[in-house]
């Protein structure tokens, strides 16, 4: 097959979005920066007290005894609710609401938002959207399986893309669910996996069909910065700053990468307008996160607005995948160069 090398790079790709975890485990216990909420001495007062009338000898025994067994679910995944968390989510709303009885914004705690929880879940809506995005990727992926032949160029390659993005939004979810400092970390790592992935597979599309040797080295080359990314972030310095300038400048790769092919074939392929809505949706949508504002009825705040927008997306992104796709097994059927 002429594209040996691009499937060498299709299977390792996905073994290496293992590496953040591997990683992001080494430091379970990082230090997290405060905000104005959680440095406030009414808010730490409130917690210290709350802890020790209610997280220690016999008032502990009772507090586990009466939690809901729905707050344990979460354990199976990462850390369940503690009883210092609960002590944690009801001072945080007492603090809350003594700031908006003095005429004060809503702050912020521990560099989030206060939401109201729901379940076992932490930021309820954010959650759902994550998995109605999962679940959106695997109704078009078996789509795209069933629509396509193996024999088709791109398969095992976006393929190995859908599988990518569904791990990256199962630790959305499973972020949104519980925020600890690995499910964090999960979440940012396997995000930046997906944008990584998205340039490769733009790579393999305009240049690897025909030099297939390229694209399997520019895919090593991906390998190594997203390891180097990951290092950096967890044994160096997890800087917020850098992790979004660095996705924003490979995402912008992506996008102008993208547009220049659709470009270039608007009048060869007609479907070629499906991948440049979808690049362009996806870039504009991303600046809803710039609306950071107090979550309204403290569920849905402009990250799961963000999420829930991108939902449709990926119903036009594999519409344009099968197109393409077939479009690629006909050309090679009829022993046409690949375009």
């Amino acid at each position: 097959m002429r594209l040996a090398g691009a499937r060498c790079w299709v299977n390792a790709f996905p073994a290496a979005c293992l590496l953040p975890g591997v990683l992001a485990c080494c430091l379970l216990l990082a230090p997290v920066s405060g905000s104005q909420g959680d440095k406030e001495p009414f808010y730490r007062d409130c917690v210290k007290e709350c802890v020790r009338a209610n997280c220690t000898g016999p008032p502990l025994g009772g507090f586990l005894s009466a939690q809901p067994r729905y707050m344990t679910l979460t354990a199976a995944c990462v850390p369940g609710w503690t009883c210092q968390d609960d002590c944690r989510y009801l001072c945080m709303w007492i603090t809350v609401g003594l700031y908006l009885a003095e005429g004060y914004r809503v702050p912020q705690f521990h560099g989030k938002w206060p939401f109201t929880r729901f379940l076992c879940f932490e930021e309820p809506v954010s959650a759902l959207a994550s998995l109605l995005n999962g679940l959106a990727c695997l109704v078009m992926l078996i789509r795209y399986r069933s629509a396509v032949p193996r024999q088709s160029p791109m398969y095992y390659t976006c393929c190995a893309f859908s599988m990518v993005s569904l791990n990256a939004w199962f630790w959305s979810m499973v972020f949104h669910t519980r925020d600890t400092y690995l499910t964090e970390k999960m979440d940012y790592f396997c995000a930046s996996a997906v944008i990584l992935y998205s340039v490769y597979l733009c790579c393999v599309r305009t240049l690897g069909l025909q030099r297939p040797d390229l694209s399997s080295c520019f895919g090593v080359l991906l390998i190594l910065m997203f390891a180097s990314h990951v290092s950096y972030l967890t044994f160096v310095n997890f800087d917020y700053g850098y992790n979004m300038a660095a996705n924003t400048a490979i995402g912008i790769i992506n996008l102008l990468w993208w547009l220049a092919w659709c470009y270039g074939n608007r009048r060869t392929l007609p479907y070629w307008w499906k991948c440049a809505a979808v690049v362009l949706l996806l870039h504009g949508l991303a600046l809803l996160e710039l609306l950071d504002f107090p979550p309204l009825l403290w569920v849905l705040d402009a990250h799961a607005i963000w999420h829930l927008s991108t939902v449709p997306v990926h119903f036009l992104f594999y519409s344009f995948l099968i197109d393409d796709s077939l479009h690629l097994l006909n050309t090679q059927k009829r022993g046409l160069k690949l375009d």
